[in-house]
């Protein structure tokens, strides 16, 4: 092995709104560490994603302690606020250049769920995306995985560039948008959040309500 492959780490970027984060959010990114070697997996909240109304997101102070809280005890996870520290509109392209820029002996690895794999050819500079990391892809069942191959290989006729593993998930029907649902009808969270992250929201009200323990 050379001394530069020595020092090179495979670094994981699970990103997101994380309005809130939820534990579907945790068990793909240990998958995703575990299956592919993965050093480390950074959790970068967006600051204004271009895919998402910003309605109803609660303030990035909130969603900061929220993902301090969940990953708190594993010492693979750590929180990026890179996203947090650039106005406007935050781009994957962009952070990824940032990241390739300041870390240059590092491989990134930039883990999506189904809806979002679908719709890469439409984010912006897709072709720099996929130059400077792996995509690595989680579909919810069979059929939908089936269709995410038939997408791949679209993209890479498209990208020949393009670096992307379709990884292995159990089903897990758990959503941001589900657990606001819950919370705005005052029903329990328990074992949807992480239970300091159940506490926190309780604790600050967000998201309209306090939830049932």
């Amino acid at each position: 092995m050379q001394e530069d492959d020595r020092d090179m780490k495979k670094i994981g970027i699970m990103g997101g709104t994380f309005n809130p984060i939820h534990n579907a959010h945790l068990f793909l990114a240990e998958n995703a560490y575990e299956q592919m070697g993965l050093d480390e997996i950074l959790f970068m909240p967006s600051n204004h994603p271009p895919h998402k109304d910003s309605h109803g997101i609660v303030s990035k102070e909130h969603r900061k302690v929220m993902i301090r809280l969940a990953i708190q005890d594993n010492p693979h996870f750590s929180l990026s606020t890179l996203e947090f520290e650039r106005e406007g509109t935050t781009y994957t392209a962009d952070t990824l250049t940032i990241l390739n820029r300041e870390q240059p002996d590092n491989e990134f690895y930039f883990i999506v769920g189904a809806d979002s794999f679908f719709s890469l050819q439409n984010w912006k500079n897709p072709k720099l995306i996929f130059h400077l990391c792996t995509m690595l892809v989680f579909g919810r069942d069979q059929v939908e995985t089936a269709k995410m191959k038939e997408h791949l290989e679209y993209l890479t006729t498209i990208f020949p560039e393009a670096r992307i593993r379709i990884l292995d998930m159990p089903t897990i029907q758990i959503s941001s948008a589900m657990i606001r649902e819950r919370i705005a009808y005052q029903k329990s969270i328990r074992y949807y959040v992480p239970k300091d992250v159940m506490a926190y929201i309780n604790e600050h009200h967000l998201y309209s309500a306090v939830t049932k323990e």
